[in-house]
């Protein structure tokens, strides 16, 4: 995976991603899978669609998990 890709869940974020940096892990892992980091005039509309898709389907994954201790360890802080 992509180094650069960083972990946007509780506790490792002490509060929720935001939809910037949600979109810039997207981002990251299209380019990644890729293998462009701008992608040519004719692969412009797919490359972005997969970004969005991405995008929408890391915030689902994000607002449906539960962390064990994650409340506990905002409410602490």
């Amino acid at each position: 995976m992509c180094r650069s890709i960083k972990t946007l869940r509780p506790p490792v974020l002490p509060e929720e991603a935001t939809e910037e940096e949600i979109r810039a892990a997207a981002l990251q892992y299209v380019r990644k899978v890729s293998g462009f980091r701008a992608p040519a005039a004719h692969n412009q509309e797919v490359f972005d669609r997969a970004v969005d898709l991405i995008a929408e389907a890391t915030a689902d994954l994000l607002d449906g998990l539960e962390v064990r201790g994650a409340a506990a360890a905002r409410k602490a802080g």
